[in-house]
């Protein structure tokens, strides 16, 4: 497969990130070289993520270049790489690289290893045209699953697969889960892979489009924050006990100061979203520990449930609501993240 590869390319690149940053589409960035272990990738789209918003905003140690989302063609290989991924669809995830040596990696939990690497966290993200990728931790995309769609799915999806599966195995089907934070890009996903699980969804987010979403991905109720009061709503709604389970994927300190007020006695609350890295989990131990809660973390999930995911997709039982636009968008998609404007997920097709 001869395909030539250009030096330069089209990038969207932060400059002085903060509060006053500019997003800017360079078309001057230098197209990587693989080493022995990687492989380049010509990217098809990318999906954007609340998670970018750190990079423009220079909240902890991100890259010049954000995005996470990213599905494309393997057009180089490095020397060590499998020749059989050249031409190949793949999938670039937010985590880039792990160890494979770490107790959490000997035990399959990659997602979770303290070595990992981040893609637009320590290796430039999936806003440009060519990327380069670990080829060990690429994901295979089927035939079937179009690019645009599957994008969204490598952070959004797979964050919210591996959330739901941490509710096992205390919350059984038929019971009530809260998502706070349903109506965004992760969360409307999660209200389906819930729903499909047989959880009673309890979708919290605001207004009217939110609200039709999240009921047709299969929430079984939504409650407006913009309207009612969420606490006695959520109450109400469970026997005046709170949800089995709250998944809390907003990312704002007042969304987490509500949200560990919806979950009941001997509930589970996991922890998504991410707020301000000065910001603490809002409950004293105290309270957590009369109660009974159980508290568990999750970022992404594993390979094994990004590769069900897919499945899922090609069988029409995930469809997560996307909206593609050009690349030339993704500054004007950034600040409306920032500002909680974004329903579903939008994704930017890639320069070619």
């Amino acid at each position: 497969m001869a395909v030539e590869i250009p030096t330069k390319q089209t990038a969207a690149w932060i400059k002085n990130p903060g509060p006053d940053y500019e997003l800017l589409i360079r078309n001057d960035i230098d197209v990587g070289v693989p080493s022995p272990q990687e492989i380049l990738v010509k990217l098809e789209y990318s999906g954007i993520c609340h998670s970018d918003c750190h990079n423009v905003i220079g909240q902890g140690k991100y890259t010049d270049i954000p995005g996470h989302e990213g599905v494309g063609i393997v057009v180089q290989l490095g020397s060590e790489a499998d020749p059989n991924l050249l031409g190949k669809r793949v999938g670039i995830k937010w985590q880039w690289s792990n160890c494979k040596t770490c107790a959490a990696c000997k035990k399959g939990q990659h997602n979770h290893c303290p070595n990992q690497g981040n893609t637009g966290r320590t290796v430039r993200g999936t806003l440009q045209q060519y990327i380069l990728a670990r080829a060990d931790c690429v994901t295979m995309i089927p035939e079937g699953v179009p690019s645009e769609v599957a994008a969204p799915l490598l952070c959004a999806g797979l964050s919210l697969a591996g959330a739901v599966s941490r509710l096992e195995p205390e919350v059984k089907p038929g019971e009530w889960v809260a998502i706070v934070g349903a109506g965004g890009g992760l969360g409307h996903i999660g209200v389906q892979i819930a729903s499909n699980k047989g959880y009673k969804v309890i979708a919290i987010d605001g207004g009217e489009e939110k609200k039709k979403l999240c009921k047709d991905m299969g929430a079984e109720t939504f409650v407006d924050f913009t309207k009612v009061d969420v606490v006695e709503t959520v109450k109400s709604l469970t026997d005046d006990e709170g949800a089995h389970a709250v998944i809390c994927v907003a990312g704002s300190e007042k969304a987490y100061e509500q949200a560990v007020m919806l979950v009941r006695n001997t509930g589970v609350f996991v922890v998504v979203g991410l707020p301000p890295l000065t910001f603490m989990f809002p409950m004293s131990p105290l309270p957590i520990a009369n109660r009974g809660l159980i508290i568990k973390g999750s970022s992404v999930g594993t390979n094994e449930q990004m590769d069900d995911l897919l499945q899922q997709v090609l069988a029409g039982k995930i469809t997560p609501r996307i909206e593609v636009y050009d690349f030339e968008d993704s500054p004007k998609i950034i600040a409306e993240l920032l500002r909680y404007e974004v329903t579903g997920r939008k994704v930017v097709k890639a320069p070619q």
